[in-house]
C-alpha cells in the first residue's frame, strides 16, 4: 500500500512540473513575438507599398492618378546636436520617405546619401526650443521636405518625394 501512495505523490509531482514547463514556453514564446513585434529585425525595409492609389484634381476637373504610394525607409537614424536658449540637445530622429510610383522608389533608392545629406543638413539647423512644440516639428517636416525636393531636383531633374515622414523622434 506504501508503494501505491508513493506513485500517486510521484505522479502529482510529475504533472506539476509539466505544467510548469508549459507556462514557462508559453511566456518565453509570449516575450519573444512581442520583442519581434516591436522591435522589429535590425535590417531596414526597402520599402512597403500601399495598395490605394493617390490621386487628386486638375484644374479642369479630371481626376489625376499620381502612382501608388511608395514608403522608403532610410537606414539609419539621424543623430545630431541643436542649440537652444537654455541647453543644448541631443535629437535622434527615424525617417521614411513617401514617393509615388516605382520609378520614383528607384530613384529616391538610388540617391540615399544625397537625401541623408540633404536631411542632416535641414535637422541640424534647427533650434531645439523650436522642436519642443507640435509645430515645430511639423514645421521641420515641411521644410525638410522642401529641401529635399530641391536637391533631388537639381541632381535628378523631377521631384521624387512626396512626403517626409518622422517615424521616431527623441530629443533629450
Amino acid at each position: 500500500m506504501a508503494d501505491n501512495e508513493l506513485e500517486i505523490v510521484d505522479q502529482g509531482a510529475k504533472k506539476k512540473k509539466l505544467m510548469m514547463l508549459i507556462a514557462l514556453v508559453v511566456v518565453l514564446a509570449g516575450a519573444g513575438g512581442g520583442y519581434f513585434f516591436f522591435m522589429g529585425s535590425d535590417t531596414p525595409a526597402a520599402s512597403t507599398e500601399v495598395t490605394e492609389e493617390g490621386g487628386g484634381t486638375a484644374a479642369d476637373g479630371t481626376s489625376v492618378v499620381q502612382g501608388t504610394a511608395l514608403y522608403v525607409q532610410l537606414p539609419r537614424p539621424f543623430v545630431f546636436n541643436v542649440a537652444g536658449l537654455s541647453r543644448d540637445r541631443l535629437v535622434q530622429i527615424r525617417v521614411q520617405l513617401m514617393v509615388r510610383g516605382e520609378a520614383n522608389q528607384a530613384l529616391a533608392l538610388k540617391n540615399i546619401p544625397l537625401i541623408e545629406s540633404a536631411l542632416l543638413a535641414t535637422f541640424s539647423a534647427a533650434n531645439a526650443d523650436e522642436l519642443i512644440s507640435a509645430t515645430g516639428k511639423e514645421e521641420l517636416k515641411n521644410k525638410a521636405l522642401i529641401d529635399l525636393q530641391n536637391a533631388m531636383l537639381d541632381v535628378v531633374g523631377s521631384v521624387v518625394i512626396a512626403e517626409v515622414l518622422f517615424t521616431g523622434f527623441v530629443m533629450q
